[in-house]
């Protein structure tokens, strides 16, 4: 999983929410629980934003408080971060799966909902392997 740190300030209106790794991130709830749950959503925006603008997407730093992207969303920026270090373009990738362009743009959209078997192929067309693991919930 990929958790990113992000600060919680009270103000007036209620519970603001920042990040360190991404300083165009903000969000708001009126309180804790929803200004975590709202934090989700922004970092996905802001992870997207980032991809959609050929930008680096971090790699998280330390912090009290973290919020874990949801799991589809992490194997797309494992994808695109180890493209960018392997500067391997969409169009190699897309030859090295046998995909069209397109099939491409899909498995690096955030929004979209790519298959895990597809995300795993992706993966291993630049050299890395998918492998999931369950942990304990503590506390």
């Amino acid at each position: 999983m990929l958790s990113f740190p992000i600060e919680l300030k009270n103000d007036d209106r209620g519970v603001l929410v920042t990040s360190p790794d991404f300083p165009e991130l903000t969000t708001f709830g009126d309180d804790r629980q929803e200004a975590l749950a709202r934090s989700v959503s922004a970092l996905e925006e802001a992870v997207a934003a980032r991809m959609h603008g050929n930008e680096d997407v971090p790699v998280p730093s330390a912090g009290d408080v973290c919020v874990a992207l949801p799991t589809l969303t992490a194997v797309k920026v494992i994808l695109y971060q180890g493209m960018r270090e392997q500067k391997i373009g969409k169009a190699e990738l897309a030859r090295r799966l046998g995909w069209h362009l397109p099939q491409v743009d899909r498995a690096l959209d955030v929004e979209h909902h790519s298959r895990l078997d597809r995300m795993d192929r992706a993966l291993g067309a630049i050299g890395k392997r998918l492998i999931v693991q369950a942990q304990e919930i503590s506390g």
